[in-house]
């Protein structure tokens, strides 16, 4: 009887018991009296997600055409400056070389011992 009578003289649990069955009986009423307004609210914060991803993803693929405009102009100035130094006029030969050249780049070196 002593530890009950501890119990119910300690107010922090009684406040926690009180605010945790409040909150029980709270909650759902107040999630079903607010849902029909909340419906629209999230529908709405989805959509503008939605659009934000899709414009997002525009701008991606239009930076990534860019990108790769950028490199095919700076690879043709690169056969051109590799034709004129190779002495190579036509630019298919001077593509063939550079191809060439990239591979040797590529290839690991093996030492023979």
């Amino acid at each position: 009887m002593a530890q009950s009578d501890k119990l119910l003289k300690n107010d922090k649990l009684l406040k926690g018991l009180g605010i945790g069955l409040g909150v029980a009986v709270l909650v759902p009423v107040a999630v079903s009296v607010l849902g029909p307004m909340l419906k629209p609210l999230a529908r709405s914060a989805l959509r503008a997600g939605v659009l934000a991803y899709e414009k997002g993803r525009e701008v991606f693929e239009e930076f990534g055409e860019t990108v790769e405009d950028v490199v095919a102009e700076v690879r043709q100035e690169l056969l051109e400056d590799h034709a004129g130094a190779e002495g190579v006029d036509d630019i298919q030969e001077a593509e063939e070389l550079v191809d060439e050249l990239e591979n040797e780049e590529v290839r690991p070196e093996t030492s023979e011992a």
